[in-house]
């Protein structure tokens, strides 16, 4: 698995899926249908997708800031 961070290729809005897709080894659109049919059941998903767009790093801030 590799680290959750933001890319800059690939993303669409705010890069959360494709850093969820990259992060746990699966394409940027199962983790986008995933992510589309839990917005039909109730619950805090979009407050989620911000919540992770504002913490997970860029990835080039991630770079910027690696060891």
């Amino acid at each position: 698995m590799s680290r959750l961070a933001r890319p800059t290729h690939g993303r669409m809005i705010g890069g959360v899926c494709a850093a969820l897709a990259r992060r746990f080894g699966t394409s940027n659109g199962t983790i986008r249908v995933i992510f589309l049919v839990s917005c039909l059941l109730p619950g805090p998903q979009f407050l989620l997708y911000l919540a992770l767009w504002i913490l997970l790093p860029s990835e080039e801030k991630a770079a910027r800031t690696a060891w």
